[in-house]
């Protein structure tokens, strides 16, 4: 097997070697490209099958986080910069030493959600001026699930309505 990166010559050549990259698994779906979809299926070969399709699911992520005693003002006033900077944040809850953030995410699987979650407190530490907490527990249940508790009465119910709230 020989190791190079793509498009690069391979040796011997004089001649830049082509390589082809296929569109993602969502792009028919995105209404980007029925032609260009056509067309690869039609260079496909007949008695192949076509692949298995990955899609997103939503993944309802709750998201508690805990740490040293901040004022209560600027706890709000940074999760409240957070709802803005992520629009899918559905409810916080908070108290001077620790939070609770309930959102939706859309992953491909659970593993992708709860990486994006792992991220969210880290990445917009600094923006929104979030404080100096750790994750100390994360929750991912997907669609399904998420709807079967709380039919049944024992999932979690809505920590607050729509927005940022205190404990």
């Amino acid at each position: 097997m020989r190791r190079a990166r793509p498009g690069a010559l391979p040796r011997g050549t004089t001649e830049r070697a082509l390589t082809s990259v296929e569109a993602g698994a969502d792009f028919a779906d995105a209404g980007l490209g029925d032609a260009a979809v056509s067309d690869a299926e039609a260079v496909r070969e007949p008695d192949r099958q076509p692949r298995d399709r990955q899609v997103s699911k939503l993944w309802h992520i709750t998201l508690s986080v805990s740490g040293q005693e901040a004022p209560l003002a600027e706890v709000r006033r940074a999760l409240e910069q957070l709802a803005h900077d992520h629009p899918f944040l559905l409810t916080s809850r908070y108290a001077n030493d620790h939070a609770e953030i309930r959102y939706w995410e859309e992953a491909r699987d659970l593993h992708d959600a709860a990486a994006v979650a792992l991220r969210l407190w880290g990445e917009h530490r600094q923006s929104a001026k979030l404080p100096p907490w750790e994750i100390v527990g994360l929750e991912v249940i997907d669609r399904e699930t998420y709807h079967l508790r709380i039919a049944e009465g024992y999932g979690p119910p809505p920590a607050a309505p729509v927005g940022v709230h205190p404990y």
